[in-house]
């Protein structure tokens, strides 16, 4: 088995691993959390609210993450930094303030499931708009930039403009209907999500049967995402990429199966049972498959399932190990016996329906997977 624990203490001594010590906010380690929403926040004295950073081993390094809070009427001090971040709101409705040094502040308002992205370095603000406190997320590429720099007056001071990425247009965070197909990947460029929950997506059947999967592209970043949905009764392909891929449950319930790819496509047949972690999702569940791990995403409620990635892996600003840790642009959604890292249901392991139907029947829910002939 995979030695986890041993990644984190190799880890500790990195920049952001000391900078997270500095902050002296509760550090929470895991695969995954069954409810993010329920874990112990702290006061934080440098954003003037609450917050625990959460470091999932499968981000390694890549990736990081916390959960904050901004009391009822409060707001955060003001900050910027020289890392990308993604804010999904979890709990509450307020506002956001964004400005460049020496420009006119810019405000949107948001609420419950809500996403966006302060642009790069710019000043920005968050403020509770409502009676009870706001709970949001926030993912990172915070521990690649600091353990670069290792330099925080650097990451939070720098006086670097880039214009490029906002210039304070007036509709910088206007919801847009700008989607194209990219490849083989349905692409959204918008810098706001107001509702992730109600957001419309693609069919994209080639991750698994009545699966929808958009990706969207938000505010210039390398650091992006993507919002899938798939049946009741149904499972998505196993597939594999690189580390840092945060994913969070957002309606009904399942588990997620995930093992190294050197055991193979076969894990059950081939005598690892052991090695294959199953993990349970709902939500505000959250898990982080590890670099080059096969993953599956298995829905046992009766609604349909609706899960939020943020990750790498952005087709306008892309990154090289991105790429090459998925084989290829489209490697995700091609099988392996054509080059990219799927496997197709016929080439799965066969104890993975035959766990699947027994958890569904325990629930009470019927299968809806399409027949399969084992290859």
């Amino acid at each position: 088995m995979h030695d986890f624990k041993d990644m984190m203490k190799s880890l500790q001594s990195t920049a952001y691993f000391q900078w997270i010590k500095a902050e002296g906010l509760p550090l929470v380690e895991g695969v995954g959390l069954e409810d993010i929403r329920q874990v112990r926040l702290s006061p934080w004295r440098r954003t003037g609210g609450k917050g625990a950073f959460i470091h999932l081993y499968g981000m390694e390094g890549v990736t990081g993450m916390y959960v904050g809070e901004i009391p009822s009427g409060g707001a955060l001090a003001p900050e910027k930094h020289l890392y990308e971040e993604v804010i999904f709101i979890f709990e509450g409705n307020g506002a956001t303030e964004v400005w460049q040094e020496g420009q006119k502040k810019q405000m949107f308002e948001w609420g419950k499931w809500s996403l966006f992205a302060p642009p790069l370095n710019t000043w920005h603000r968050l403020v509770n708009g409502g009676r009870e406190p706001v709970k949001y997320l926030a993912v990172t590429n915070a521990p690649l930039i600091m353990d670069l720099y290792r330099n925080d007056e650097f990451v939070f001071n720098c006086p670097f403009t880039f214009g490029e990425r906002y210039a304070g247009e007036q509709t910088y965070f206007n919801v847009t209907n700008k989607r194209y197909r990219k490849g083989l990947i349905n692409l959204w460029e918008t810098n706001f999500i107001s509702d992730i929950g109600s957001a419309d997506l693609e069919v994209e059947e080639e991750k698994g049967a009545g699966v929808l999967i958009t990706q969207f592209e938000i505010a210039g970043n390398s650091l992006i995402g993507h919002i899938s949905q798939w049946p009741a009764g149904r499972y998505h392909k196993a597939h594999y990429h690189g580390p840092g891929a945060t994913l969070i449950g957002l309606q009904s319930k399942g588990y997620v199966l995930i093992w190294p790819k050197e055991l193979g496509l076969q894990p059950y047949r081939d005598g690892h049972e052991e090695n294959v972690v199953e993990l349970r999702w709902g939500e505000g569940g959250i898990y982080c498959p590890p670099g080059g791990w096969f993953h599956q995403h298995f829905n046992t409620g009766n609604g349909a399932a609706r899960h939020l990635a943020i990750r790498f892996g952005g087709r306008i600003h892309p990154t090289g190990f991105s790429t090459a840790a998925k084989r290829q642009d489209d490697g995700v959604y091609l099988p392996i016996k054509k080059g990219g890292t799927l496997i197709d249901y016929e080439d799965e392991d066969p104890e993975v329906r035959r766990r699947f139907e027994a958890t569904l029947r325990s629930e009470g829910v019927a299968c809806s997977m399409p027949p399969v002939v084992y290859a």
